[in-house]
């Protein structure tokens, strides 16, 4: 008897752990999560597990606790599909939902890439073809730059790359708007951090710079000695002479062969013609561009020029850069 009201009372109790668990869960996976702002953005950065994310949302009052969020994933079996980008969820969103925008498994969530050294002629096509209400796609730069709040700004450069998720029919101002404010974000924290004795007077001179080191740049082992042949370059009053410079200048008129000709034909983005920095960005630079000139490697190099695998060959005179351009461009030995 005794063990059989033992057993009835176990049973009784589990019974009940259950129940209470299922209404624990039920309660977690269909509320509504008590965001700290609507709409909400965050970054998924390169790297970051799913239970890194919810614990910065549990930080950030995005969510109550982490661990429901890591317990479904890993019942869903899709703890290891996050997709690194930009987000941004609106109040009414529940748990689930979240893990499906985290996942690319919401069919009413769209997306825009943004590509590294793209230029903002690029994005505008991307919108084009995107999810997106065209409310600023029609309009000048300059006009679109001030229905984003920043009317004194070029558009070139301003937008970061990166991939940002957003729900179907959201208006391309808005999407516009949370790539410029990341940049404007990205650049402030980097300016700030940023190494002494730099050639630059304002953070847009380093963007500008960034830009450049991001068309350059052919393998990414080379981006931070690349950066430091143009601040050098700078600092001893010497001009750029970079051709990624020439074609942005040319704009429609260039057929993808530079010539002589083109570099003597000025345009205010003509390095060979002008000295100093150009006025506008010329593509849309990576956070890892931005952290290269402001933060350079110390070098002697002035020169250098690309080996056709990719990678450069640099040179700190004008000797050894000639010779250099016999042996990787014109054939010589």
């Amino acid at each position: 008897m005794i063990l059989s009201r033992i057993a009835r009372f176990v049973a009784v109790a589990l019974l009940l752990a259950a129940i209470v668990a299922g209404g624990f869960a039920w309660s977690v996976f269909t509320r509504p999560l008590q965001l700290p702002l609507s709409p909400y953005e965050f970054e998924v950065r390169s790297g970051m597990s799913l239970s890194a994310v919810a614990h910065e949302l549990e930080a950030a009052g995005a969510i109550r606790r982490a661990w429901p969020m890591v317990v479904l994933a890993r019942l869903k079996g899709v703890d290891r599909s996050i997709k690194t980008g930009n987000y941004e969820i609106e109040s009414g969103i529940t748990l689930p939902q979240l893990l499906a925008h985290l996942t690319q498994g919401d069919a009413t969530q769209a997306s825009l890439v943004i590509v590294e050294g793209a230029t903002f002629a690029d994005v505008r096509r991307a919108l084009r073809v995107a999810q997106v209400k065209n409310t600023v796609l029609d309009l000048p730069d300059a006009d679109l730059m001030a229905r984003l709040g920043a009317p004194a700004q070029a558009a070139e450069g301003r937008f970061f790359p990166d991939t940002y998720f957003f729900a179907a029919g959201s208006s391309d101002v808005a999407v516009l708007k949370r790539a410029h404010d990341t940049m404007t974000t990205r650049l402030a924290a980097a300016w700030e951090k940023r190494a002494p004795d730099l050639p630059f007077a304002t953070a847009d001179e380093a963007l500008i710079l960034a830009s450049i080191v991001e068309k350059e740049t052919g393998r990414p082992a080379d981006r931070p000695l690349i950066a430091s042949v143009f601040i050098n370059r700078l600092k001893h009053g010497m001009r750029l002479q970079t051709d990624p410079t020439v074609i942005y200048g040319m704009g429609a008129a260039f057929d993808g062969n530079l010539r002589r000709r083109d570099l003597d034909t000025d345009t205010p983005w003509n390095t060979y013609t002008r000295d100093g920095l150009p006025p506008t960005p010329i593509s849309l630079p990576s956070q890892a561009s931005l952290d290269a000139v402001l933060h350079p490697p110390p070098s002697d190099y002035l020169y250098f020029v690309a080996r056709g695998d990719g990678s450069s060959q640099f040179s700190a005179n004008l000797a050894d850069h000639n010779r250099a351009v016999a042996k990787f461009q014109k054939g010589g030995h």
